[in-house]
């Protein structure tokens, strides 16, 4: 029997919504980030400015992100799987270490985004870099195409917290918090002059 009236409706059969078991558990660091993330908020009738995180905020967070990343470490399922693991662990080492003064991150817009991928367009054989789970053993795959110069594809639930802390690609390190301000620079420099009356 389905569980929800949409699989009622599509006669979407229990057998087919396999879980992700590695898909990460991110709701302390979601929290954690939402405390320490420089922001304006209301209480009553002020408004106070969050004065953005401590060094053992940004820390805590980079080791909440950490240990996500070494639990699904312990299961990869392959060894480039454990190795490309291995290595984001390395980079939040380095971050919890020498905690940056604030966190690079995306914003919740910018992740809502992010260009979806087509389910027609994934392959039986295509999985997240992160969980190393196959798309579309998904019934509804989440599956965003980053900004950086590969269009790296990611399970949106697994990458999400990744560009939240750190705004970069996780497989090629791109900086994801610059693109768009270099393109809309771009577009302005073509519309200064439209019609090359001045030059």
């Amino acid at each position: 029997m389905a569980s929800n009236p949409y699989e009622v409706e599509h006669n979407i059969k229990e057998a087919n919504n396999r879980p992700h078991t590695r898909r990460p558990d991110m709701s302390s660091f979601t929290s954690l980030l939402h405390q320490i993330s420089p922001d304006v908020r209301s209480t009553g009738s002020t408004t106070t400015h969050h004065a953005g995180p401590t060094p053992v905020d940004t820390a805590a967070l980079f080791r909440l992100l950490q240990d996500q990343m070494a639990t699904l470490m312990a299961s990869a399922p392959s060894d480039g799987n454990r190795g490309f693991l291995e290595e984001l662990i390395g980079v939040l080492e380095s971050d919890i270490d020498n905690p940056p003064g604030h966190i690079r991150g995306v914003t919740q817009e910018y992740l809502d985004q992010l260009e979806r991928v087509p389910k027609k367009q994934l392959t039986a054989e295509d999985s997240c870099p992160i969980c190393a789970e196959n798309y579309l053993d998904d019934p509804y795959p989440l599956v965003v195409a980053l900004p950086c110069q590969a269009g790296h594809r990611f399970d949106l639930e697994c990458v999400g917290h990744w560009l939240s802390g750190k705004g970069t690609c996780p497989l090629c390190r791109q900086d994801l918090t610059q693109k768009k301000k270099i393109e809309v620079e771009d577009d302005e420099e073509d519309n200064e002059d439209p019609d090359g009356l001045y030059g």
